[in-house]
């Protein structure tokens, strides 16, 4: 089945303004598409201030007792990336030089990295918690081009297949530009869901933050049933 590409407008909240993709621009930027009936693999994150490093790859602590879980499923196939997203005790404005201020990055733990792509930020869902979900299908652009070239240029979703443990995921604000969390991308595995923070869903040890994934964790342990892994291509 065919899905209908529906253009975007991204906007950067606060001093950044507004991106509108017309033209030329819509055909070679990512598309909101309705989610595939399966996926090649799934990954959660736990966000958290800590894990922030500014663009020297140095500590830059983000916003104290803020944190999100993050959870992306991904028919690489298709280079379709459907993304669920809460986070709580970041403050807008949101602020980032690329089109959006929420990001995956390439970029291992501790290290800075290009972002390869740009998700819309989280809103207000009315409960104390900014949320963010839907499906974006490539190719991808970040609107960011310190060289010349997007920095989402030629990226596909089977890179991140092919190393998770390269990119992260992350949201910057007006006060925290380096990033308000950070967290990496680990994979969901079908015994147990890694929270990209050290532990696993039944790790007792990592703090209210992780015990607090709750739904995200019931949805990623979903998701790991649910994967449908390729066939091995001889």
């Amino acid at each position: 089945m065919t899905s209908t590409r529906i253009a975007r407008t991204a906007v950067v909240a606060g001093a950044v303004g507004v991106v509108v993709l017309t033209g030329a621009g819509t055909a070679s930027a990512e598309s909101q598409v309705a989610e595939p009936a399966t996926f090649t693999s799934a990954f959660t994150v736990m966000a958290t201030p800590e894990m922030v490093v500014d663009a020297d790859s140095a500590p830059a602590p983000g916003q104290p007792g803020a944190w999100g879980t993050f959870m992306y499923r991904i028919n690489s196939d298709l280079d379709v990336l459907c993304y669920d997203i809460s986070i709580t005790g970041v403050t807008p404005p949101y602020q980032s030089p690329a089109k959006t201020a929420t990001h995956i990055h390439e970029a291992a733990a501790g290290k800075a990295g290009p972002p390869r792509i740009s998700l819309p930020d989280p809103v207000d869902n009315g409960r104390g918690r900014m949320v963010s979900s839907g499906c974006l299908q490539g190719p991808f652009t970040t609107g960011l081009a310190p060289t010349g070239t997007d920095t989402g240029d030629g990226f596909t979703l089977a890179q991140i297949e092919a190393d998770p443990s390269a990119f992260s995921t992350d949201v910057h604000t007006t006060a925290f530009p380096a990033g308000a969390i950070r967290g990496q991308l680990s994979q969901v595995p079908t015994g147990g869901v890694e929270t990209g923070a050290g532990g696993t869903a039944d790790d007792s040890s990592s703090g209210a933050p992780l015990a607090a994934l709750g739904g995200s964790l019931a949805l990623a342990g979903a998701a790991a049933v649910a994967v449908r892994r390729r066939a091995v291509r001889s």
